[in-house]
This record gives C-alpha cells, sequence and structure tokens, in this order.
C-alpha cells in the first residue's frame, strides 16, 4: 500500500472518530442551549403578562369603574387575566408556537378552569410558596411540550369579585352565576400562569445552527486533508 493511501486512511479514520465526538457533544449543547433560551422568552413573555396585569388592576380597572357602563354591563377589561390573555394573544402573531393560560382552579370564567395536568402544577405551586417558576416538560397529541409556570395568588383587589356572591358585582353575577369563582381566601394560590412551546422548536432551531457548524467543520477537516495530502506529495517527489 503507498505511503499516501496509509496516510489518507489514517487521517479519515482519526478524522471520522474525532467528528462523531465532536458532532455528539456539539449536538446536545446546542439542544440545551436552545432550550436555554426558549425558557428565557418564555420569562420575558411571563413578565409582560405580569406586567399587564399588574396595570390592569392598579390603573385600568379603577377608571374603567368610572365609566357609566360598569353600572349596567360587565367590562371584561377590568379583569386583569382579560387584559394579559388578550396582550398575549396579539404577542403570538410574532410567536405562534407560544401559548398562554391563566389556569384556575375555581374560576368565575369556565373557559379559564384547570384541567388535570395544570391542576397539579397549581398544586406543587402551593405546596412549594418559596418557588416562584416551575419549569417542565410534558407529552401532548401534537407531540412533547415545554412549558413555564408561575403562581397566582389572591390579591386585595381580587377579593372584591372573588369572596362571596354577595360582594361581588351584580353585572358580573348576572353574566357568570353565582356559583363558581367564589371562595377565594387572601394570598391563596388560586392559579398559575402558564406559557408553554413545542419542545419541536428549540430541537428545530439546535438543528439549524447543527447543520451551519457540521458543513463547516466538514469543510475544514476537508481541507486540512487536501492540504496535507499536497505536503506528503511534495515531501515524497523530493525523496531520493
Amino acid at each position: 500500500m503507498k505511503l499516501l493511501t496509509k496516510f489518507n486512511l489514517i487521517l479519515l479514520v482519526l478524522f471520522g472518530a474525532g467528528g462523531l465526538i465532536i458532532s455528539q457533544a456539539i449536538s446536545s449543547f446546542l439542544i440545551g442551549n436552545a432550550q436555554r433560551e426558549v425558557l428565557q422568552e418564555a420569562q420575558l413573555m411571563m413578565a409582560s403578562a405580569k406586567s399587564v396585569r399588574d396595570y390592569t388592576s392598579s390603573d385600568l380597572a379603577p377608571l374603567l369603574e368610572q365609566n357609566p357602563l360598569h353600572k349596567t354591563k360587565f367590562l371584561a377589561e377590568t379583569v386583569p387575566a382579560f387584559g394579559a390573555i388578550s396582550t398575549f394573544n396579539k404577542l403570538r402573531q410574532n410567536y405562534p408556537e407560544y401559548t398562554y393560560r391563566e389556569a384556575t382552579l375555581n374560576p368565575t370564567n369556565p373557559e379559564h378552569r384547570a384541567n388535570e395536568w395544570e391542576s397539579d402544577i397549581i398544586g406543587y405551586l402551593r405546596d412549594h410558596p418559596d418557588q416562584k417558576q416551575f419549569s417542565g416538560e410534558r407529552d401532548t397529541p401534537m407531540g412533547r411540550s415545554m412549558y413555564l409556570a408561575t403562581p397566582i395568588a389572591a390579591a386585595p383587589p381580587c377579593m372584591e369579585c372573588h369572596s362571596t356572591p354577595d360582594k361581588a358585582p351584580s353585572e358580573m353575577i348576572r353574566l357568570y352565576g353565582g356559583d363558581n369563582g367564589f371562595g377565594w381566601k387572601l394570598d391563596d394560590v388560586i392559579g398559575a400562569q402558564i406559557v408553554s412551546v413545542p419542545v419541536s422548536v428549540p430541537v428545530r432551531s439546535a438543528e439549524n445552527a447543527f447543520r451551519v457548524i457540521i458543513t463547516w467543520l466538514g469543510g475544514a477537516f476537508g481541507g486540512i486533508l487536501i492540504i496535507a495530502n499536497i505536503a506528503v506529495a511534495v515531501v515524497a517527489r523530493q525523496r531520493p
């Protein structure tokens, strides 16, 4: 076997083994990094939703309650959850993969009632009051999904509508009835804000970055192989 052939075989074996190890390490790193980036985006969205809730409760609701229409019709815009959900739905125009839920164990609006897995999250946040957020993954009919959850506690403004039916606005009782959304206790965790995103989102981002890196890495290995072959050929010609 010629020297150049042996040399190429050795380089191919080394590059192949090294490339396999490096590609596995790069893939693992990129997926982990992409997941962290997705969770960071979810945290920003969660913070934005909380800001809208706080603004609605402290500034917008008091103004709307002075509207004469509020005496004859329940204005959903006075509800912090309504403002947060409406704002997030507009945000989804740029981030369609993300979903936002304000899941509640005993809501006034049945649309906000927590399902089984959301109830488990709320229960966990209730049992761990020092934990201000909780993240994880779960299986869905559409595939695996990542989620980020933060607790919703009953604040003083909440008690104006959710303590007992007789203290709630009559317009709200006419709209939703007096059977649901009452009996809340001040500072109790009554629900959770939950942002979800398919696992395929960070995986797709990692795969795109992986293809670019592997292309550059393959090009670098190919360039090294060509240069090494030229160098060996030059040395071989100079030998007596």
